[in-house]
């Protein structure tokens, strides 16, 4: 049977991107120079919720200087502590996604240490599983043809409906990617994505409009950059900036800037966020 055009692309896109177990944890740059970089999260106790993404999600704790990272293949997750951040299922970003190599393992071991965690209805290999004393969630599923035990595999935003197309060429063309479709993975039927390598930012749509990110449990999301100057260049171009300038972070090499998509997701751009060998 002739693969459609579109799936067939995606594949071939898929494959040649595909990092190797023992590669950089970050995606190779695209064609602007850009990778997923982290997903910036406000937790109540930085150190239980450290010690959650280690021990229960397979993270590595690592740092870059004065910079503390979870780390995952194609993703950091950073924490920063709040006292009362605000729920992220009625913002921009609802939540992000893990993919499990043996998802019946991850499970028992969540279930062993009394960790919440729900089971799809429709997909059983897929679920979400809740980070403790927070209302943040990470979508999870099983993958046997996983490289490694854990990977990144997606930021899922939301805009109002009407705006998803919108919202995935805005990110297309900021940041670049291969604009497309994937699969869904709870249930039948496709959903609008843009790939960076093998993970992929996904755009669904809400009823309502959503909040933006900042202040709430994923407060922001991330993404690395070759060279941060001639980024901000690139956004000047296109009538967007930086709310601040660039700015060095003290005893580390990256730079970091900031700014807020039009539907009100809070976005750090970094440079050399990866420690140095």
């Amino acid at each position: 049977m002739k693969m459609p055009v579109l799936v067939s692309s995606l594949i071939l896109g898929f494959s040649l991107c595909l990092p190797s177990p023992s590669s950089a944890q970050l995606s190779p740059y695209n064609d602007m120079g850009v990778a997923f970089g982290h997903v910036h999260l406000a937790v109540k106790d930085v150190a239980s919720a450290k010690t959650f993404f280690t021990t229960m999600l397979g993270g590595k704790s690592i740092s870059n200087g004065p910079i503390d990272l979870v780390e995952f293949p194609g993703i950091y997750v950073m924490l920063r502590q709040v006292d009362a951040p605000g729920a992220s299922a009625d913002t921009t970003v609802d939540h992000f996604g893990l993919v499990y190599k043996d998802i019946a393992a991850a499970r028992a071991r969540w279930t062993a240490s009394g960790v919440k965690f729900d089971i799809g209805e429709v997909n059983q290999s897929q679920g979400y599983v809740f980070v403790p004393n927070s209302d943040i969630r990470i979508e999870v599923f099983g993958d046997e043809s996983l490289p490694g035990e854990v990977s990144m595999d997606h930021f899922h935003l939301f805009a109002e409906e009407g705006e998803t197309l919108t919202m995935r060429d805005w990110y297309a063309d900021v940041f670049g990617g291969f604009a497309g479709q994937r699969r869904r993975v709870a249930r039948p039927g496709v959903i609008e994505v843009n790939y960076f390598g093998r993970f992929n930012m996904s755009f669904g749509a809400r009823m309502v409009k959503p909040q933006g990110t900042k202040g709430h449990g994923v407060d922001h999301v991330g993404f690395e950059v070759r060279d941060i100057e001639a980024f901000a260049t690139r956004l000047d171009g296109m009538g967007l900036a930086f709310e601040a300038p660039i700015r060095q972070v003290q005893g580390a090499p990256t730079k970091v800037g900031f700014f807020t998509d039009p539907w009100g997701t809070y976005i750090e751009v970094t440079e050399k966020l990866a420690p140095q060998h």
